[in-house]
């Protein structure tokens, strides 16, 4: 069997598909579809006060790098500031855990999923915008946390309501 070789994906400055999810801007580096299904790759910028709620996915482990900013990852078991330069790894099993930029100036995130599938969740409920544009959160209502629940099942994650952290 003849080994084939395949060339590498590139991706530009401004390519990838930028969409708002829950008022931050997330532009997806890399598909799932683009590698097999072994990661998905995320640039993400947070503004002041953003960032999701309390989720939990036990099947895949969502690793981040701060590029520029800082940012309060909570879980049911700690808290951490990430500053600039540090890198933070949700592992595989389920914890419960947010993070919200708690500063006055956009944060700026690296994130790796793997396996991939967390950037078709974003696909789904996210809006298309601009590069670095932003669109105000939604309000998370009690009848949108249920359907986005519903939806956040179908790619092996929970979404508890805001205040699940405390």
């Amino acid at each position: 069997m003849e080994n084939v070789k395949v060339a590498p994906i590139t991706v530009n400055a401004q390519d990838g598909q930028s969409l708002s999810v829950v008022g931050d801007t997330y532009r997806i580096l890399m598909t799932g579809e683009q590698t097999g299904g072994t990661f998905a790759a995320i640039d993400m910028l947070i503004p002041p006060s953003g960032g999701p709620g309390p989720h939990a996915h036990a099947k895949f482990q969502e690793s981040f790098y701060v590029i520029e900013g800082e940012v309060e990852f909570k879980s049911e078991i700690s808290t951490y500031t990430a500053k600039e330069g540090s890198f933070v790894n949700i592992p595989l099993g389920g914890v419960v855990h947010s993070f919200k930029n708690k500063a006055d100036k956009t944060a700026h995130l690296f994130c790796f999923v793997i396996p991939a599938g967390l950037e078709a969740f974003f696909k789904e409920i996210g809006e298309p915008v601009s590069s670095g544009a932003f669109l105000p959160p939604p309000q998370m209502t009690g009848d949108l946390l249920k359907k986005w629940q519903g939806i956040a099942e179908k790619y092996g994650q929970k979404i508890f309501p805001p205040d699940y952290l405390g």
